[in-house]
């Protein structure tokens, strides 16, 4: 068992926590299903909490919840596939075996944002206003669930003397390697950027704009940990995930410019309208 601890030895720290938390009827329960299980409650009972405050209902959540999760994990799951296809081509049955790993964060967004826009449409609520309030709840459940990467020893980066290096068993089992936490990283960005979010939503005023926020702030910080990662999917010799938040981040930049300029133009035509009236 010495070989499969997680220890971060620059900081005096060692952990020795196994995947499996416990078992019911033979099953075993892995931790990571749990800490997405708790950052699901957290957001829930967050979101419910201030519905009224932004004009929706709490059943408004429940309902969403009830179709964003199984989806989000559908699409977290083909984007991976997709792009791991050389992997399950041979055995497409494994495609179903979600429990031995294989999602990616990128596909649960993207389907996540297409059944929140379905979701508002039916219930007739303006998509935008939706998405602005979604956003910073979603990126907290992404700061709470890379914990279960820690758990699984998965999601790390590549080799570093760092003083905050984390050492953990090579995949032979045998020999220990010290990588960058990026886990962490990401962790630590993602609850950064959940809290700037829920000071920005209460002063914006335009919508999207807190959700586009979102998009560019998860962007910045994914194409820097992305890089440092040593599990990257790849297309090529590119990064699969450094390509998208690129993509997010000059996308969204670009339309949130178009969206200050046009402001500033109709705040100076409707100046200019007083002083001549």
């Amino acid at each position: 068992m010495g070989t499969e601890r997680i220890a971060f030895p620059g900081l005096g720290l060692e952990f020795n926590i196994e995947p499996v938390a416990f078992s019911i009827l033979g099953k075993p329960i892995f931790w990571y299903g749990i800490i997405i299980s708790i950052a699901l409650i957290i957001n829930i009972i967050w979101a419910m909490r201030d519905t009224v405050k932004f004009g929706f209902k709490s059943d408004d959540i429940i309902d969403f919840v009830f179709y964003a999760v199984p989806a989000a994990v559908v699409g977290a799951r083909l984007y991976y596939v997709i792009f791991k296809w050389q992997d399950y081509s041979q055995n497409p049955l494994e495609i179903f075996q979600i429990w031995k790993g294989g999602l990616a964060i990128y596909g649960a967004v993207i389907a996540g944002v297409i059944t929140a826009w379905i979701f508002a449409k039916i219930k007739s609520i303006p998509p935008l206003k939706w998405f602005d309030f979604c956003a910073p709840f979603l990126v907290l459940g992404q700061a709470i669930g890379r914990w279960g990467n820690f758990v699984n020893r998965e999601a790390y980066g590549v080799y570093t003397n760092l003083p905050w290096r984390m050492e953990i068993p090579d995949l032979n089992g045998i020999t220990r390697i010290s990588v960058h936490p990026t886990f962490l990283y990401e962790s630590l960005w993602n609850l950064s950027v959940f809290i700037f979010l829920m000071v920005y939503r209460n002063r914006s005023k335009k919508e999207g704009n807190v959700f586009f926020l979102y998009l560019i702030m998860y962007g910045l910080g994914r194409f820097w940990i992305e890089g440092l990662r040593a599990d990257s999917l790849m297309i090529g010799n590119f990064r699969i995930s450094q390509v998208l938040s690129l993509v997010l981040v000059m996308g969204f930049s670009f339309i949130l410019y178009k969206r200050q300029k046009l402001n500033k133009a109709s705040s100076k035509i409707v100046d200019e309208s007083i002083s001549n009236g």
